[in-house]
């Protein structure tokens, strides 16, 4: 992958990020410092690193994808109320994976895996 000063800055965007990001939450940044930066520019880099096993997305309930490090291996818990994301390392959901490999013959794509439902805190209330 060459590099470019918008790949750079999509790049620097993505590693400042706290957590999980948009494309588009990408693109605002970037586009602070680099008007002529169009998103579809952010959404090209991004598949170029998907591609290249750099990142991974993950599409939470009926929002937009979001995009993580791809060495950061976990699935998603999706409050559909409150919109929380939880983390759930991998081993947690394999005895579910492996039941559904066994009696589905079904193997899950874990990269794009999250499970929706309601949180806690919001049942509670």
């Amino acid at each position: 992958m060459r590099r470019t000063s918008a790949r750079q800055a999509i790049l620097e965007a993505f590693f400042a990020a706290e957590s999980h990001v948009t494309a588009e939450d990408i693109a605002a940044e970037v586009h602070r410092r680099f008007p002529s930066v169009d998103v579809s520019t952010v959404y090209r880099t991004l598949d170029t690193l998907e591609q290249l096993g750099i990142v991974d997305h993950t599409h939470l309930a009926h929002g937009p994808a979001i995009f993580h490090l791809a060495d950061d291996d976990h699935q998603h818990l999706v409050c559909e109320r409150c919109g929380r994301v939880e983390e759930v390392p991998p081993e947690k959901l394999e005895p579910f994976l492996e039941a559904l490999r066994a009696e589905f013959d079904f193997d899950v794509d874990r990269r794009h895996f999250a499970l929706a439902g309601i949180c806690g805190a919001c049942r509670s209330r």
